[in-house]
């Protein structure tokens, strides 16, 4: 059993290197022994519509396989998608024994396990291994609530400070966690950031990596259509498309703004917002984010979009926002050393919000003298 786990665990770290490569379906590993219990296949699934985990670990193994154990953190599938069900490689390769980290939540995709035992094979199913259940959260909960996982990602000084006073510059993390955050740009589905971040910063929101494995859509929280026709975001070739979510009214009191962003190239979506935000923290952002306009917005990119994982790069407004309707499903925070001389953060923090009964931290390291940690919600 000991051993079980551990084979699952390192199918798991093996299935990581697949992060944003293999969505919109699940990043999966696999590690096939033959009947001696020696490793002679591993795989993880490739970029969509190409072999999935099981199916490079076969080819690995060849005819060792025979007789032998597969550890897969999720259950193969039964059903004819992009590739043929892996049910089928499995039972011709005569695989004897199957352990399974997670039950696929995916009707359509489900039922391997049922067919495996009726054909024989001894299927075990541990879903009690930390790093496959943290694996697999995102897709269980996309098939769950058909939103994206969203990952909320901030800079802040040690005193928890995200923004900069008047005259400071706002730079607060050092140029190794800039590779980190751009590195992670090019893994996800979609970037979200508010007017009030693209009027300050007037950022790209590029991914300037070597190479990419996702071109993210840039979308931007505008709910008065503020979007300056001149921003960096519109002038790149190399970034995404872009997406502004403003409100109804706003394209109805300037239609011309609105035909003109659309001929940059800008696509306009309209989502319910509330009023004022009073308990702002002095963003930009006038309207509040509310529970119905966030569905609109998230059940969209997920349904016209193909978005399964959204990067924040947005101000305090807008991540408290996220945490009000509990949307945020896990953190990337970067903390330095440095301090402001004049905190301008009001309480609570983001950091605040990462409270430990509903995140736990999954890892832990240092960029260029920065704090960095990757929290995550707990099933």
């Amino acid at each position: 059993m000991n051993d079980d786990r551990d084979l699952l665990s390192r199918a798991a770290r093996l299935a990581l290197r697949g992060h944003g490569e293999a969505e919109p379906n699940p990043s999966v590993g696999c590690i096939v022994a033959d009947r001696d219990g020696r490793i002679v296949g591993r795989g993880r699934t490739q970029r969509c519509g190409g072999l999935h985990a099981e199916i490079v670990a076969l080819h690995q193994a060849r005819d060792h396989a025979r007789g032998g154990t597969a550890w897969v953190t999720l259950e193969p599938c039964n059903h004819h998608g992009r590739t043929p069900p892996c049910v089928d490689a499995i039972l011709a390769a005569g695989i004897a024994r199957l352990v399974v980290g997670t039950v696929d939540p995916n009707p359509l995709a489900a039922g391997g396990i049922a067919r495996l035992r009726a054909a024989g094979v001894e299927v075990v199913v541990m879903d009690d291994v930390p790093a496959v259940r943290r694996l697999h959260a995102s897709f269980r909960h996309r098939v769950a609530t058909g939103r994206p996982w969203i990952v909320a990602k901030w800079a802040e000084t040690a005193d928890g400070d995200l923004v900069a006073p008047p005259g400071i510059p706002p730079t607060i993390s050092s140029p190794a966690s800039h590779r980190l955050v751009h590195r992670e740009r090019g893994r996800v589905d979609a970037i979200l950031t508010g007017i009030g971040t693209v009027l300050a910063d007037d950022p790209r929101l590029d991914p300037r990596v070597r190479r990419t494995r996702r071109t993210p859509l840039r979308v931007v929280l505008d709910p008065d259509l503020d979007l300056p026709l001149t921003a960096r975001m519109l002038q790149t070739s190399k970034g995404g498309p872009i997406m502004a979510i403003t409100d109804q009214s706003a394209i109805a009191r300037d239609p011309e703004r609105a035909e003109a962003l659309r001929g940059l190239g800008v696509e306009i979506m309209t989502i319910p917002w509330g009023g004022p935000d009073s308990n702002g923290a002095g963003g930009r952002l006038r309207r509040r984010l509310t529970a119905e306009g966030c569905r609109h917005l998230l059940e969209g990119l997920a349904r016209d979009h193909e978005v399964s994982t959204v990067l924040t790069e947005a101000g305090p407004d807008v991540l408290h926002g996220l945490f009000d309707h509990r949307l945020v499903d896990a953190a990337l925070v970067f903390t330095s050393s440095s301090r402001f001389e004049t905190s301008t953060g009001s309480a609570p923090h983001p950091r605040d919000r990462l409270d430990d009964r509903r995140f736990e931290t999954v890892w832990q390291g240092v960029r260029g003298g920065d704090a960095v940690a990757w929290w995550q919600r707990r099933d």
